[in-house]
């Protein structure tokens, strides 16, 4: 079987996606298929940055291939014609596209060609058509959905959601779609060396609260920090870990920076921005609890990287996953709210031998669920019930 995965960029700065792509390819390939993935060397949203790679070319690595295409025109949404001349020309010698976006050009004009030259695809819309999400410059989105992305869902061969509640919101705009559901996967993290509490100072005896994500509005920050603010005031000690960066909205990453810089917060903060490597496994593996109070979440796969790592996570019940962290004992989850994400914080830290014991269930969980072996073998069947019917 011969796979496109078709996603705008494969930098690990844009978070989820990224490391979708990565993790999935490989497991695909180690069952048997062949993969190619298209993308773009877009590195960052300001339109400057590009990743170091070649272009036009395949590259091997983990079993499969990744060709990268330079971003032009519009480098900014991560749009490139050469791309797509590719795909053109190329199409007919893959029997299935898988497309990570919605509302992305690249990913638009690719489903397209894809009808035009009879490929079925599938389209994993990344949150997208959740509700809320459809607020977010919405009569932009309007006309775009009017213009191109119906017929786009329509003309596809299934949709992608990852959680059976990000599949009860999704809109469909009318469009009767073949749905699959299948979680995302996580890779268990490797032995750190990282000392992160001599890197940042933190003493020893102090709980280490982790927000390890990308910074937006959606995520629920302002709610994080006005439930921290109050959990000093009523006494508790603790060290914020504040992990993460938006390429795409730096105002108001900024806005949150400012935020804690001018609270009682920030003598309990450590800010990193974006981190990777054996920092990023060091923080999820040494903190105590990790925090996640979004609006809305298709999946959350930063909770399921803590949860494999053995972190237990303090959650809104606006993250998809949230009844798989009740069910398995992994953690709290709460309303989008001040008082609930307080309410749960204190809870954890009042009794840090249960967040020890909820860790140890999120690990388990996390690796008998979240594994990209078993993903891979849910996505082929997948695949072939497609290619059979086409």
């Amino acid at each position: 079987m011969k796979i496109l995965q078709i996603v705008p960029s494969i930098s690990l700065i844009y978070g989820g996606p990224s490391q979708m792509i990565l993790g999935l390819s490989p497991a695909l390939a180690k069952a048997g298929a062949e993969v190619t993935i298209l993308t773009t060397n877009t590195n960052g949203d300001n339109g400057q940055e590009s990743l170091d790679v070649p272009l036009n070319k395949p590259i091997q690595q983990n079993g499969y291939e990744i060709i990268y295409f330079r971003c032009a025109p519009f480098r900014r949404y991560k749009f490139s014609i050469d791309l797509l001349k590719w795909l053109k020309n190329n199409a007919n010698k893959f029997d299935i596209a898988h497309l990570h976006a919605l509302y992305s050009p690249v990913i638009s004009a690719a489903a397209m060609i894809c009808r035009q030259q009879n490929l079925p695809y599938i389209l994993r819309p990344l949150g997208t058509l959740d509700p809320a999400d459809l607020q977010k410059k919405k009569q932009l989105k309007k006309i775009y959905t009017a213009v191109l992305e119906r017929d786009n869902i329509a003309g596809a061969a299934a949709i992608h959601f990852t959680s059976e509640q990000e599949a009860k919101v999704s809109e469909r705009f009318g469009v009767k779609t073949k749905d699959l559901v299948i979680p995302l996967g996580v890779i268990p993290p490797k032995v750190s060396t990282e000392d992160v509490r001599s890197k940042f100072s933190i003493p020893q005896d102090k709980p280490l609260i982790l927000f390890m994500s990308r910074i937006d509005p959606k995520k629920g920050l302002e709610l994080l920090i006005a439930a921290l603010e109050k959990l000093l005031n009523q006494g508790f000690d603790f060290h914020f870990i504040l992990a993460g960066t938006n390429p795409q909205d730096p105002i108001y990453e900024q806005k949150i920076k400012s935020e804690i810089e001018s609270s009682i917060l920030k003598s309990h903060t450590t800010i990193t921005g974006f981190v990777t490597g054996e920092i990023k496994t060091g923080l999820l593996k040494t903190a105590d609890l990790f925090v996640l109070p979004s609006y809305y979440e298709n999946f959350g796969i930063a909770v399921a990287e803590a949860m494999v790592a053995g972190t237990p996570v303090v959650i809104s019940d606006q993250v998809h996953i949230y009844q798989q962290i009740i069910d398995s004992e992994s953690g709290w989850v709460g309303k989008t709210s001040v008082e609930s994400i307080f309410e749960l914080l204190t809870t954890a830290l009042f009794n840090l031998p249960e967040c020890q014991k909820r860790g140890l269930n999120a690990r388990e969980y996390a690796l008998q669920n979240f594994s990209w072996d078993a993903i891979a073998q849910q996505i082929i069947q997948a695949y072939n019930q497609i290619i059979r019917v086409d």
